[in-house]
């Protein structure tokens, strides 16, 4: 069973974060051999303003690093790379899928299947970018994508697997005015009604906290800032689904900026 490497908030184009994102990227390929027993899961916010054109590019190569040297690479989208964290904007939709996944007609929940783990990808800025509510850092998964997932967690596809792993950007816990993710609570009915949820990933907050037992899955994990941005927390969990959440530990990749 692959272990999951949980990735998030890296804000590529903020200060030196690139820089400091090739470092952890250094010592994740010097350390984690062979690459083929991880997966890398990002939750959001590569980038930290979308429309920098140079940023979509940098990010980018940073993924295909590591896929060239062999770890699979799963990402979502974050406010961030949507726009300017502040303002979103529907054209980086289709780029950011281009970009990050080879094609533009990916749906989400993205769901991946690797080493008999099933990973649900969620765009928790799906309902975020109308008119009346592109401002801020809210998010909203909209009803349409949450059907999805309980139509996914309750299918064969996902019933076959021995673990399920959903991961989205917005934090689903501790709401901050104008930063949380508006339906939180629609989201908890699905994963507690659908009950075989093994981890529930993502960032966001910068605060890296553990909720772990929250709708009744064993592992709630906040990143924080892979980069540290702005001195907040950031975690590099590396996760043993086929063991007891106390096993999994933090990394730490930092090494010296």
């Amino acid at each position: 069973m692959k272990k999951v490497i949980h990735f998030s908030d890296v804000h590529v184009g903020f200060g030196d974060l690139s820089d400091r994102f090739e470092i952890v990227l250094d010592n994740l390929i010097f350390t984690k051999e062979p690459a083929s027993d991880y997966v890398v899961v990002v939750t959001g916010d590569l980038v930290e303003d979308a429309t920098g054109p140079a940023n979509y590019p940098r990010a980018r190569a940073h993924t295909e690093r590591l896929r060239q040297v062999g770890f699979d690479v799963l990402t979502v989208p974050g406010n961030h790379d949507y726009g300017t964290g502040d303002i979103g904007s529907r054209q980086f939709v289709d780029l950011y899928k281009q970009t990050f996944f080879g094609a533009a007609d990916v749906t989400y929940p993205k769901l991946d299947v690797l080493d008999g783990a099933a990973f649900l990808g969620l765009d928790s800025m799906a309902e975020e970018l109308n008119w009346y509510d592109r401002l801020f850092a809210q998010g909203e998964l909209g009803d349409a994508q949450l059907v999805r997932l309980d139509a996914l967690l309750r299918g064969p596809a996902v019933a076959a697997c021995r673990y399920r792993v959903v991961y989205l950007h917005h934090h689903p816990f501790d709401p901050w005015p104008l930063h949380e993710l508006k339906d939180s609570a629609a989201l908890g009915e699905v994963l507690i009604g659908c009950g075989n949820v093994d981890a529930l990933l993502y960032g966001h907050n910068h605060q890296g906290k553990k909720r772990n037992g929250k709708w009744g899955i064993p592992r709630c994990y906040d990143a924080g800032s892979t980069t540290r941005k702005r001195g907040s927390a950031g975690y590099h969990r590396v996760i043993d689904l086929s063991r007891d959440p106390r096993w999994d530990y933090d990394a730490d990749f930092h090494g010296n900026y």
